[in-house]
């Protein structure tokens, strides 16, 4: 490459030589007329272009002989070295010296590089199996708490999703770069780092466009996905029934087909034409992008045909006569707990996010003599991706003909208000908001009584919604919410009508 006295234009390398133990396979050696060393700007180059090695040779204006040469390459090593080191240790600095005394073998360097490189990643593979390694990254326009607490659920949504977090990056700007999202210094930064710890995946804490997904893999050279894809990614794993597994694939296909783009490279960009075909035939994007509608239209078929065999199971129920009450939340509230020690069922619950996905119905024998029936449901999250909420309608349409919502809260967790308010959006929205809600403050064991006091009373200034406190794992803390369900249920019981707001 030959460049002018101000500039050298770098050509696109594409995905050549990729390899998450190697480097580029080459070397940028350029003049300095100014007298200055290695720029920022070369060291940028240098990460985000995964060069060997960035060189500049100073020369002598006025003899145009060379002096010093200044030269830099990346520096590998351990995640617990990059624990306790500085972000300027990122790169290995040469000693300067003129052309003629230099005596560094380059091939053996750049080859011992990439053998620690290879060491390391083996070494943390061994340590962790064989389960993705991950990088988690926001970026925020807001205020720098919230995208801490944002960032803390997303590393929640990644370990249910079974994946081994290695770091966190936040980044706050002005204004999110429309392209990279990341600004260039950031950019670089997550790229050195994801070099030196191995990872496999970058988890970004928002929505992605297509084209922001585009520019951060080429510049990366490693997958990235945003949080609604983690989302779905941990739905697909924890899905069981068959309707469960259909409603994920169906938001899966609905969130992938804007996303199918032609890219470097792509076996997209092949003709899929053939005989009797005008031209050159559909394009493999094009077929696949019809493909995938295809298939989204077959499944929303299948999903509406569950919906109203839901329907029909609905209608038979409410013949009966048997109040329905439904457990609703934000994810890892604790309402399969509830469910179990309200019951003595044995439903699946563990202590992560979604670990309930199908929707399972108990019967309970209040005191008044009454049967019920208790629906647990899928948890919400904030920013529930929409594919989902549409994909999940015929679900949660099981909860349309409630008697009763109880609104599960962890108590405990510091967003505990901010939780309920993302799961009154989700009622709006699903236009489930007119139906009697009770509040349930679980694991109130965990707090102090002044602490549960200033909750409570703050629930009743914002939403006059009143309060139960509990712990589901305590079933003699349970007796005021039976009681409280069951002087709703009597209301029910003693009017056609849906009981007015507790």
């Amino acid at each position: 490459m030959v460049g002018t006295a101000k500039r050298i234009e770098m050509p696109d390398f594409g995905r050549a030589r990729v390899s998450a133990d190697r480097f580029r396979g080459l070397r940028c050696i350029h003049t300095q007329f100014s007298g200055e060393k290695l720029t920022q700007d070369d060291l940028t180059d240098l990460a985000l272009l995964r060069l060997d090695l960035m060189a500049t040779i100073q020369v002598d204006r006025e003899t145009g002989l060379p002096n010093n040469v200044y030269s830099a390459h990346l520096l590998p090593t351990t995640a617990e070295k990059l624990e306790t080191e500085s972000q300027s240790l990122s790169y290995e600095f040469l000693a300067p010296t003129i052309p003629a005394h230099l005596d560094t073998n380059f091939i053996n360097l750049i080859n011992s590089l990439e053998n620690e490189m290879a060491r390391n990643r083996l070494t943390a593979r061994n340590k962790q199996t064989t389960r993705d390694r991950v990088i988690l990254v926001g970026v925020t326009d807001g205020y720098q708490s919230e995208a801490e607490e944002s960032m803390t659920e997303l590393e929640e949504l990644a370990l249910s999703a079974d994946v081994i977090v290695l770091d966190k990056i936040i980044q706050r700007r002005p204004k999110i770069d429309p392209k990279t999202v990341l600004g260039r210094g950031k950019l670089e930064e997550l790229l050195i780092r994801a070099m030196r710890l191995g990872a496999d995946l970058i988890v970004f804490d928002s929505e992605l466009s297509p084209t922001q997904v585009r520019s951060l893999s080429e510049a990366t050279e490693l997958k990235v996905i945003d949080r609604p894809q983690l989302i779905l990614d941990i739905f697909a794993q924890r899905a069981q029934s068959s309707e469960g597994k259909l409603q994920v694939e169906l938001a899966q296909l609905k969130y992938l087909l804007p996303r199918l783009m032609q890219g470097q490279n792509s076996a997209f960009s092949r003709l899929a034409g053939g005989i009797g075909g005008r031209g050159p035939g559909e394009t493999k994007l094009e077929t696949d992008r019809r493909r995938v509608r295809d298939k989204i239209s077959h499944l929303e078929r299948q999903v509406e045909n569950l919906r109203k065999q839901r329907q029909q199971r609905r209608k038979e129920r409410m013949r009966r006569d048997v109040p329905i009450i439904s457990l609703v939340g934000y994810t890892n509230a604790g309402k399969s707990t509830l469910l179990n020690t309200l019951t003595q069922s044995k439903v699946y619950a563990e202590k992560k996010m979604f670990a309930t996905l199908d929707p399972t119905s108990r019967r309970l024998r209040l005191p008044i003599e009454q049967e019920i029936i208790i629906n647990d449901t899928v948890g919400f999250i904030r920013d529930l991706p929409e594919t989902l909420v549409a994909a999940f309608r015929a679900t949660l349409e099981e909860i349309s003909d409630s008697d009763l919502l109880v609104h599960v809260v962890d108590a405990a967790s510091p967003q505990a208000l901010a939780h309920v308010e993302s799961v009154d959006k989700i009622l709006l929205d699903l236009e489930l908001n007119n139906i009697p809600r009770l509040v349930v403050l679980n694991k109130a064991d965990l707090l102090d009584e002044i602490s549960l006091e200033s909750l409570q009373r703050q629930l009743w200034l914002d939403k006059q919604a009143e309060s139960v406190a509990i712990s589901a794992i305590q079933s003699q803390t349970l007796k005021p919410l039976v009681e409280k369900i069951g002087e709703v249920v009597g209301k029910v019981m003693t009017s056609n009508l849906h009981p007015v707001a507790v």
